[in-house]
């Protein structure tokens, strides 16, 4: 499967491009992070690129990385949405913790329910629970529950 447009919608939505490279939120330093969230070890301090060149970023890493992944991880046919889903998690948080996860066991024992729940547990950085993770988890579920994009975002944001 491939990401949709609902999944790069919601990942670009938390991502915020950023064109120069920026220490990670959680630690205040590595992983150092440009674009659509790209990180990376050409990524370090005063890198700077163009839209285009995040753009291309973004897709690159999701045809050749993160999309043969997931769909490597899955043992049952997903639906768009929970495909789109699991790779903006994976996106977020890494493919080897997304591969080893309650939330991808219960995937694959078909407690899509017991899924869903699973990506409200990943809200910390740097051991901190942090308010864009919590919107972006809340979005995420709501993407893997069947939501659109846009609604997907709205449920994100409606977290205070």
């Amino acid at each position: 499967m491939k990401t949709s447009s609902n999944g790069i919608a919601v990942i670009q939505y938390f991502e915020q491009c950023k064109l120069e490279a920026y220490p990670d939120p959680g630690t205040g330093g590595a992983p150092w992070t440009i674009g659509w969230g790209d990180t990376g070890p050409d990524v370090i301090p005063g890198m700077c690129i163009n839209q285009a060149e995040a753009d291309g970023r973004l897709a690159k890493r999701l045809v050749q990385e993160f999309e043969p992944a997931i769909n490597e991880m899955v043992q049952q046919q997903p639906t768009q949405g929970q495909f789109d889903a699991l790779v903006c998690l994976g996106y977020n948080i890494g493919l080897p913790n997304l591969r080893g996860s309650t939330l991808m066991r219960l995937f694959n024992l078909a407690d899509l329910e017991g899924a869903a729940e699973q990506f409200l547990v990943w809200n910390r950085s740097g051991g901190k629970v942090m308010l864009g993770l919590r919107r972006r988890r809340a979005a995420e579920k709501a993407l893997f529950l069947g939501a659109s994009g846009l609604r997907a975002i709205a449920a994100g944001q409606a977290v205070s």
